[in-house]
């Protein structure tokens, strides 16, 4: 049994598709959902979110935070920022990394958490990227800008 799921940010519809689960980083922890599953309304964390599909390979999405509402037949990630596997520029993102862990080693205490969370964005991406796989079924939508 499947479930209709769509990844939506600020900017574009990232994913619009059936999968049979899908796990996502809660605030509490990572949760997954399956068709059927009580209604619910939650914040994400960042994290790498997975869509597990029919034919057994997962992809993967990197996603920065947001609101997730769960239906008994679909769900509806509201993400800050969500990127696929495929679309991260791996030397960008070390790049970024590496401006981040410098800051940090300068930046004072209490100027800190945006660098933090920088950082494990950073973290984030490099992790997606490197499980990069191919295309699976779904309707991904491209920038149009």
């Amino acid at each position: 049994m499947t479930i209709q799921v769509e990844i939506v940010t600020p900017s574009r519809q990232l994913y619009s598709g059936e999968v049979e689960m899908i796990t996502m980083p809660g605030v509490e922890g990572e949760m997954g959902v399956l068709a059927g599953h009580a209604p619910l309304l939650t914040t994400l964390n960042i994290g790498e979110l997975t869509l597990h599909n029919a034919d057994g390979e997962p992809e993967y999405i990197a996603v920065s935070g947001g609101v997730v509402e769960v239906l008994p037949d679909k769900v509806i990630v509201m993400a800050r920022s969500a990127e696929r596997a495929e679309e991260i520029d791996i030397a960008r993102a070390e790049e970024a990394m590496q401006r981040a862990e410098e800051a940090l080693r300068t930046r004072p205490d209490e100027d800190r958490q945006p660098v933090e969370i920088a950082y494990r964005r950073s973290q984030l991406r490099l992790k997606v990227a490197r499980r990069r796989r191919r295309t699976r079924p779904g309707v991904f939508v491209e920038d149009e800008g």
